[in-house]
């Protein structure tokens, strides 16, 4: 198709949908001057179309019984989606940690993978193309850095892995370890179904950037955090579980029925804390604050109950950096007196838990403090690094590595990741995709600590981005121990920041770098959707400086805004 006719197509796709989108103002005359006759034909074909999807819906129920009542109610979120594109985020930000557990359909219809996650991303994704075609920009979807450090370090490790499939052993899949034994089911899920959070993140970002108020955001966030809580706690009340039981070694496996295993949950929970934590100290209003109290003190409850001791240390962690970051003597009075009366309360069982491995008993030593992963994990993989420690061998690496096709479950753990983020990047990436990831996540610290302290940013907004770099900080330490630098469930609340932050950033990039006469580039030099871009005088005074205000400013009277050291 010639270039010409595809660009008058999609622009006429575009003024189709701009006009069905909107209000039919322009077609007030031609309403008025026949309204008995359209009114008429709008009522039967209203009262056809609800008969028609009364028998579709009727057909389908009989089939399909429950599934039938998920189905439904996303395709009618979809239909105020399409609408709007940013209130399909507003869903996706409240069912991202839900989408992994055991109470979230994962197939409809007998289709795996269609499911109401999906649905509701593909027509957010339509919906911004379609808002798109209508409108001269909405922004950059792929910022640089994330592509470059992040995606394609991925891209071209998955790409690399594929060809080892034949490699990895049978039991693996008989274990139910994984859940893939061709190369499409292995791009499908080391591959793809990671990378959906990523994406995820970009249409955050996309929204954000087009809200007056991206703040509200959160909201679905403290939702989602609440669900992700209320399913652990009621799941072990129901379960009959003593906490004893729980905090054993043995148990370890017990929420995994849930959908994630216990230290991933941890990890979620402490991340979700820390944006709860640094939005309360800064929120205005009784009813608010309490209620972010309220939501803190339900995660902190699900978190214990996950018995997680590299969680426990991240939690830790968060909290010694708001006492850092929030040096106030009020502050730490309160927190220790907070802190004192936690401790007392504890059960028995969490300080069991802390103190697994610690002793001169048989049951003591640093095999039992790491749960075999030095001797059974760490030490055999180290050869393995040693074959391509520039690119690595692939996404999951681990699966088909010597140890674990010569004595995986024996004397090689039988699991599908080596319980060391930094340990698999380098296993599956080499120097160059561990270098390149770990350069992107200091890119994210970097500019969260920025828009922390933008004086143009409400208080809640400084305090989102201050809880998000603590709780940034506390996954990095979790993944000396447990899961992986590329994404995963547990990490929900991260990227949903790190789409925030592009948004906001890129509303502070000028459309053109000449008008503005400073560079556009910004800590997360994310998308260009136009819009104030913040300087600062020589006093150190802040203002939103329009780049197509027309106000002519003198280069050397202003410098571009930075975050105070």
């Amino acid at each position: 198709m010639p270039a010409a006719l595809e660009r008058e197509n999609w622009s006429g796709l575009a003024t189709w949908w701009r006009r069905n989108a909107t209000s039919a103002d322009d077609d007030g005359a031609m309403d008025a001057a026949q309204p008995d006759q359209r009114l008429n034909t709008h009522r039967f074909y209203l009262l056809a179309g609800l008969a028609a999807l009364g028998l579709l819906w009727g057909a389908i129920v009989a089939v399909a019984e429950l599934n039938a009542l998920y189905l439904s109610v996303s395709l009618i979120a979809c239909a105020f989606i399409l609408r709007d594109f940013r209130i399909g985020v507003v869903f996706l930000i409240v069912l991202m940690p839900i989408s992994r557990s055991w109470v979230f359909p994962h197939a409809m219809l007998g289709v795996t993978g269609l499911n109401p996650f999906n649905l509701l991303l593909v027509a957010t994704l339509g919906s911004y193309i379609l808002r798109g075609l209508s409108a001269k920009s909405t922004g950059r979807l792929l910022p640089r850095p994330l592509l470059w450090l992040y995606i394609v370090p991925i891209l071209v490790a998955g790409a690399m892995g594929a060809f080892h499939i034949d490699e990895i052993p049978s039991f693996l899949l008989e274990n139910e370890v994984i859940e893939f034994d061709n190369v499409i089911g292995y791009i499908r899920d080391v591959v793809l179904k990671p990378l959906m959070m990523v994406f995820f993140a970009m249409l955050v970002g996309v929204a954000a950037s087009q809200s007056e108020k991206p703040e509200k955001f959160i909201v679905p966030a403290v939702i989602a955090i609440w669900v992700m809580s209320v399913m652990v706690i009621v799941f072990v009340a129901m379960s009959g579980i003593s906490l004893n039981e729980m905090a054993s070694s043995e148990s370890r496996e017990f929420l995994s029925a849930l959908g994630m295993h216990a230290n991933a949950l941890g990890r979620l929970y402490v991340s979700g804390y820390a944006i709860l934590l640094f939005v309360w100290i800064d929120a205005k209003g009784r009813g608010i604050r309490l209620a972010l109290l309220v939501s803190m003190g339900l995660a902190t409850v699900a978190l214990i109950l996950t018995f997680s001791r590299g969680a426990f240390l991240s939690f830790i962690l968060v909290n010694f950096l708001f006492l850092l970051w929030r040096r106030n003597v009020k502050t730490w009075i309160f927190f220790g007196l907070l802190a004192a009366g936690v401790l007392l309360i504890l059960p028995s069982a969490v300080y069991e838990r802390m103190a697994t491995g610690f002793g001169n008993g048989f049951d003591s030593g640093a095999g039992v403090i790491t749960a075999g992963r030095v001797e059974f994990l760490w030490l055999p993989l180290l050869p393995e690094i040693l074959k391509s420690p520039i690119y690595g061998q692939g996404l999951d690496a681990i699966l088909w590595s010597e140890p674990m096709r010569a004595g995986g479950g024996v004397t090689f753990l039988a699991v599908e990741h080596p319980h060391n983020g930094y340990l698999q990047a380098l296993l599956d990436m080499g120097i160059i995709g561990l270098v390149l990831m770990c350069a992107f996540f200091f890119h994210v610290w970097k500019s969260f600590r920025a828009l922390s302290v933008n004086p143009d940013f409400t208080p809640t907004l400084r305090g989102f981005y201050l809880g998000s770099a603590a709780g940034l900080a506390s996954l990095l330490l979790s993944y000396a121990t447990d899961s992986s630098l590329t994404p995963g469930p547990e990490q929900s609340f991260l990227w949903l920041a790190i789409g925030m932050m592009y948004g906001h950033t890129s509303k502070a990039r000028p459309k053109n770098r000449h008008e503005a006469g400073v560079s556009s580039r910004d800590p997360a030099n994310g998308f260009r959707a136009g819009g104030p871009t913040f300087h600062a005088t020589a006093g150190g005074s802040a203002a939103a400086a329009n780049s197509h205000s027309g106000n002519a400013v003198s280069i050397a009277q202003r410098r571009p805004w930075q975050p105070g050291k």
